[in-house]
């Protein structure tokens, strides 16, 4: 190999390892300055937690007129808005004229209703009337055949037994004449005193009474052997007849009545039925006149409303439907604001908390309120909207009786969470999660490195350090992991203390957190108590067998964020408290 070819291959070696040390700086130094980036002298002073949500002045006492007319109706006639009206005047007229039609329909149906419960009530007369006639003939047929059968075997049986054995008698003796004299003209005619033809008379006269004799004798036994068991079986058969007659009679009776009862019972509730229903048409009719209640301002429900609620202005002829709200008469000067508060605020907001309110229409005034309810649900409308949407429904309370305020303006409601006077915190961007641990990137020497921090609350533009940092410490507000950051836009920290020492603002949002403050420490209380005596999580777990400690596994990923979070505070409830010694004992965990 020639020299000038190793010098060559030398010479690339060389070009080859110069590129590749060269290379690597470049490297080195687009590292250096990605690790790099914009950063954040730590800092500590007054420090405000709120959110600002949009609302709407209301009164706090008014009465509230809605339409009563039921489906759907126009409005023919309406007070203008902003008229001072006195109890008793006239606000509002509907149409009226489908109803007046219904009336006259009405009053046509109750007369037919009248007229057939009058009739179905006559009948029943009738009926009842027919059913005591009936009844009565049937008892009467009874009674006439009980009075048959007892005359029968007390009266004609005897009576023709005795009249039998009589006639017995009286052939018996006759018999016994018969032959006494027949006895005598066979003497006679024996010693010739008389004729033969003169004693075959007495011959015929004594066989004659014979057969009288056997006859009678036949009779009885007829009347007692079969005309008197005849007899006596269709007597009482006819008293049987009449009893069984007589049942009939009363069970169709009854029928007959309870039929004409429960006909006029339906005539009658038909009937009342109908005269409601005309009462309701007249009451809906005088429900198309809406007169004020008490004297006030009248304010149209539709300038009171705004965002998605708002709708066309009440005019004549607007359709208008049941249950609407149509006018507001406010009773006094206290007024309200509603504000919409999104769900992500929910764990900060609570009662009492002080809220300075600004009126869109009113610049340069500020107005002091506190929280009064907090709806339990969302907005219903603001989801049907955007199902994403959760916003709860807030009323503030405005103190004093500002004329200047009226019902329908915009305002911006901004609710003071808490107050430090000298607090240290950075913008929301420079913290993020590892794990179950907050961090921020300090610069320590010439790098930046991890550093455990502890929080408090934020208000969506900075975040409450309260251990961790000190004053001039360097944070990244671009750390290597992003974090989540809020986008609402707070006022600077000087000027908004500032602004609320006017009027003595200041003064009221310090008592107003200082009540609140001692209101929730007094009512935790009980609980810190019964954190102290909880027992050791821990040792309870190592305690489970394996089966247990899936199943416990699966509980806690099936719990929400919330549940999670309260798990959390159960078991590491003691290490809370003597943390708790450490910082701001006003400060509410995040």
């Amino acid at each position: 190999m020639s020299k000038n070819r190793i010098y060559m291959i030398i010479g690339l070696a060389v070009i080859i390892l110069a590129a590749i040390l060269f290379s690597g700086q470049i490297l080195r130094s687009k590292n250096s300055t990605d690790s790099d980036g914009p950063t954040y002298e730590v800092k500590h002073g007054p420090l405000t937690i709120s959110f600002v949500e949009s609302g709407t002045i209301k009164a706090r006492d008014q009465i509230i007129l809605k339409n009563e007319v039921e489906g759907r109706t126009s409005i023919t006639y309406i007070i203008p808005e902003g008229t001072h009206v006195k109890k008793g005047d006239t606000l509002i007229e509907l149409d009226v004229s489908t109803l007046e039609d219904q009336k006259i329909d009405k009053e046509i149906t109750v007369q037919n209703g009248e007229a057939a419960f009058i009739g179905a009530k006559e009948s029943l007369a009738v009926v009842e009337n027919q059913a005591k006639s009936d009844v009565d003939l049937a008892t009467l047929t009874l009674d006439f055949a009980r009075q048959d059968l007892d005359k029968y075997i007390k009266g004609e049986h005897p009576y023709e037994l005795d009249k039998a054995n009589a006639d017995i008698t009286l052939a018996e003796e006759e018999l016994t004449r018969a032959k006494e004299t027949l006895r005598w003209s066979k003497q006679l005619y024996g010693e010739k005193y008389i004729s033969q033809t003169e004693l075959q008379a007495d011959e015929i006269a004594e066989k004659k009474k014979t057969l009288d004799t056997e006859l009678a004798k036949k009779s009885k036994d007829l009347l007692s052997d079969y005309t008197y068991k005849r007899n006596l079986a269709k007597l009482q058969s006819d008293v049987n007849q009449a009893e069984m007659a007589m049942e009939r009679t009363k069970r169709k009776a009854n029928a007959d009545v309870i039929q004409a009862q429960a006909e006029l019972k339906a005539k009658e509730s038909e009937f009342g039925r109908q005269k409601d229903k005309l009462a309701k048409v007249e009451d809906q009719i005088g429900k198309t006149k809406i007169y004020a209640p008490a004297d006030g301002l009248v304010i149209y429900a539709t300038s009171a409303k705004s965002g998605h609620d708002a709708r066309e202005p009440l005019d004549i002829g607007s359709e208008v439907q049941e249950r609407e709200e149509l006018i507001y008469l406010p009773t006094g000067n206290s007024s309200k604001a509603e504000v919409m508060v999104h769900e992500s605020h929910l764990k900060k907001v609570t009662k009492e908390l002080p809220t300075i309110i600004t009126v869109d229409a009113l610049q340069g005034k500020t107005f002091y309120g506190t929280v009064e309810s907090i709806a339990p649900l969302p907005d219903a409308r603001s989801m049907w909207m955007n199902p994403d949407l959760k916003v709860y429904t807030t009323e503030v309370f405005i103190d004093g009786n500002d004329p200047t305020l009226r019902t329908g303006m915009s305002c911006q409601a901004e609710v003071i969470v808490k107050q430090y006077q000298d607090a240290f915190y950075v913008p929301l961007q420079a913290v993020i999660k590892i794990g179950d641990e907050f961090n921020v990137y300090a610069k320590a020497g010439k790098s930046f490195q991890p550093r455990k921090v502890k929080i408090g609350l934020d208000n969506n533009k900075v975040i409450h350090i309260i251990e961790g940092l000190k004053d001039g410490d360097i944070v990244l507000l671009n750390p290597p992991f992003k974090s989540t950051t809020g986008d609402s836009q707070n006022r600077n920290l000087s000027e908004q203390n500032s602004e609320n020492n006017k009027d003595g603002m200041q003064e009221k949002i310090d008592n107003g957190l200082k009540n609140m403050e001692t209101n929730r420490i007094s009512a935790a209380e009980p609980n810190q108590q019964t954190n102290i005596k909880l027992p050791d999580t821990k040792k309870q777990f190592e305690n489970l067998t394996p089966e247990q400690r899936e199943e416990m596994k699966k509980k806690f990923e099936q719990m929400t964020p919330e549940e999670r979070e309260k798990a959390r505070q159960k078991s590491g409830g003691r290490n809370r408290q003597q943390g708790s010694k450490k910082r701001d004992p006003n400060e509410q965990k995040q």
